[in-house]
């Protein structure tokens, strides 16, 4: 799956946005996750270069963290049977990325029922 397919037009221009405010506890704009295992991303923000992302990531490891991915190596993730890293359609953030992350912190992978 390609980058394109990932992202909205409508998803891209949030994440820039809240990129270029990037001193704000921006809600996650969109999930990530791997369909044949146990990696899920948050996504909050992306940097002006269309690619450099920010938010919660949970590679299956118990330990949850907040960092920067790139957008075209989730795009290039092939994963097994051949497939790649899907967007979840009906995820919808309910409070910042401090409170997934504290969350994700206390049961060792991503959440989305956190208190707002």
């Amino acid at each position: 799956m390609d980058d394109v397919k990932l992202l909205t037009a409508a998803i891209r221009k949030k994440l820039l946005a809240n990129g270029a405010n990037s001193d704000q506890d921006h809600a996650p704009v969109v999930k990530f996750f791997n369909p044949a295992g146990g990696q899920t991303w948050l996504v909050s923000e992306m940097d002006e270069d269309g690619d450099t992302l920010f938010g919660l990531c949970d590679l299956g490891m118990g330990e949850p963290e907040l960092g920067n991915l790139s957008l075209s190596e989730l795009a290039g993730i092939r994963t097994r049977f051949g497939l790649g890293i899907e967007r979840d359609l009906w995820f919808t953030a309910t409070a910042p990325m401090s409170k997934y992350a504290d969350a994700a912190r206390k049961v060792g992978r991503i959440i989305e029922d956190v208190e707002a």
